[in-house]
């Protein structure tokens, strides 16, 4: 059995997370990329993968070529891809061969924030203000725009980058130029601030059931832009809000797989999208869910689009508690300061910390998670314990930025 993984860039879910798991469910993989050689690095010290592991040049972007390049090798028996922007591409490549395949049209609705405020709009389950700005669109007056402050984005962007909080329309046409210019041809999307408490909600379906597993507390860099800094797992939020959001995503089409849906908590209950990342939860928050429910998740995740049903129970633990918080760059320069890996375990509370960022690296300052040095996160019987071991680690151990 082939397993065909579509992926631009590395990732941590994919290294350390899904190809691991295919190997333990003896599934041969080919990767398909335009980064071959960042691959073939990430893999070269990684443990667990398939031994059969390939690794092909592809323009993954273009579904035609995925088809044609799977077509001239082995037969498939699935095709997944853990990427934001590659979620279309995959699901019409594993229709066109009539294997497990997310609708085209939910992952093509999740991906573009403006469809994604339509469509739900047109259901009538929730509408929120917002407006494209196509590349050159200068005249903002001949626009309605949503009321100031808004946020502005990337209608196709990921992880925060070029997110920002604008206050008028001076400050939008300012802020509109700078991402332009970092994004030449991108479409922009001014969109309703919705006030309120940032969670996540983590959902894993198999096309005809959906089990819900919990979801995240988040907290966000103060504005004008939007980096997330510390996850706090909640094993259940209130069924009300859990019902209004399984109805979006019925109502987008979101069904097989793993779904990552941010949302905002307002303060007379109402949970209000704020995207829907069609995929696994990234930033090693799949690892640390995985260990925190003591589920296989990544081979469910697998299984699903192998085509078959999730088990009547995942036997999942609700009893434990978690923390995931970032270490960021406040500022451009190199990395010459800061500790390795290391798997602790404290006074009943695992603890794990990973570097996203390698010694001698020189970057910019992004404002996004672009920006994150190293993640820390732990597990334990409960949220005080956590906090304080991630707090230790954090005050016992230094980052230094320097030039």
């Amino acid at each position: 059995m082939r397993l065909y993984l579509l992926a631009h860039n590395p990732t941590d879910s994919v290294t350390q997370g899904f190809l691991p798991a295919a190997a333990r469910l003896g599934l041969a993989v080919t990767v398909l990329t335009d980064q071959s050689e960042a691959h073939h690095r990430a893999y070269a010290t990684a443990a667990g993968l398939p031994a059969d592991l390939l690794v092909l040049d592809c323009a993954v972007a273009d579904f035609r070529e995925v088809i044609g390049l799977i077509a001239r090798h082995q037969v498939p028996t699935a095709v997944f891809s853990n990427s934001d922007h590659l979620q279309v591409q995959t699901a019409l490549a594993a229709g066109y061969f009539g294997l497990p395949a997310k609708d085209w049209r939910a992952a093509f609705r999740a991906k573009n924030k403006a469809e994604l405020r339509r469509h739900l709009a047109a259901t009538g389950l929730d509408t929120v203000r917002s407006t494209e700005l196509p590349p050159g669109q200068l005249d903002f007056a001949a626009l309605e725009l949503p009321p100031f402050p808004c946020v502005l984005k990337p209608r196709e962007g990921v992880a925060s980058e070029d997110v920002v909080l604008v206050a008028d329309a001076a400050e939008l046409a300012t802020r509109c130029a700078e991402i332009r210019h970092r994004r030449p041809g991108a479409v922009l999307v001014a969109e309703e601030f919705l006030a309120g408490e940032l969670h996540t909600l983590e959902t894993l379906g198999d096309g005809e059931r959906r089990l819900v597993l919990g979801g995240f507390r988040t907290r966000l860099s103060p504005p004008p832009h939007f980096v997330e800094e510390v996850l706090e797992f909640v094993p259940a939020h209130p069924q009300p809000v859990v019902d209004q959001l399984l109805a979006q995503l019925d109502a987008l089409g979101v069904g097989l797989g793993a779904c990552h849906t941010e949302f905002v908590l307002q303060p007379d209950g109402r949970a209000r999208i704020i995207e829907v990342n069609y995929r696994a939860i990234g930033d090693q928050c799949d690892l640390m869910l995985a260990q925190l429910l003591e589920i296989p998740y990544f081979e469910h995740v697998l299984r699903v689009h192998l085509g078959e049903p999730l088990p009547a129970e995942l036997g999942a633990r609700s009893d434990l508690r978690a923390r995931n918080e970032v270490v960021c760059a406040d500022r451009a320069g190199t990395l010459t300061a800061a500790p390795p890996a290391c798997d602790l375990h404290l006074d009943g509370v695992r603890l794990s910390y990973r570097p996203l960022r390698a010694l001698g690296e020189r970057h910019e300052h992004y404002r996004t998670n672009r920006d994150y040095l190293g993640v820390v996160w732990a597990i334990g019987p409960d949220q005080a314990a956590v906090d304080r071991e991630v707090a230790a680690f954090l005050t016992a151990n230094r980052w230094e930025i320097t030039g």
